[in-house]
């Protein structure tokens, strides 16, 4: 039986359309830093637990080292570089400035792509809310202290826009 371990995708990533052609085996992970050089996402754990390497696949915050990249296949994906529009941050990477709410850095994108995603679905959150969305995110450096801090004035700020 002759099975082939090479996939072609297509997807749109950070509002490009990319064709690549992806081993079975490749993570999503490998293939975003490997192949298209998006070196934003980092690699902690490679076991799904720290978070770093967290992107937002649709509308979801996903694990993209415990996806393969064929999985990725006709999907829209956003990652830590596609947040910041035509040069300016956003609204959320303002505020994690402002609060401090990165040290080394090292988890910070996974933390921005998880938050992005939540306040879509959450635009008003309390703390708890805010603990619960982050819990699958860890850092060493911060204290998660302004992180959620981070995140509530984001959240303030971007509803007060709303009017």
């Amino acid at each position: 039986m002759n099975v082939s371990t090479r996939h072609e995708i297509t997807l749109t990533v950070n509002g490009k359309t990319e064709t690549r052609t992806v081993e079975s085996r490749t993570t999503a992970a490998d293939f975003l830093r490997d192949d298209l050089r998006l070196t934003g996402t980092h690699l902690g754990c490679e076991h799904g637990v720290c978070g770093a390497c967290t992107i937002i696949v649709g509308e979801a915050s996903m694990r993209s080292c415990l996806m393969f990249a064929v999985q990725l296949d006709g999907t829209t994906i956003t990652t830590v570089e596609g947040l910041a529009q035509n040069g300016k941050m956003t609204v959320l990477q303002e505020s994690f400035r402002e609060h401090h709410a990165l040290q080394c850095g090292f988890c910070t994108a996974g933390f921005l792509t998880t938050a992005t995603a939540f306040l879509k679905e959450t635009p008003d959150p309390t703390a708890d809310e805010v603990r619960e969305a982050l819990s699958g995110n860890i850092c060493r450096c911060t204290g998660y202290i302004p992180i959620v801090e981070a995140v509530l004035d984001a959240a303030r700020t971007i509803k007060a826009a709303k009017g």
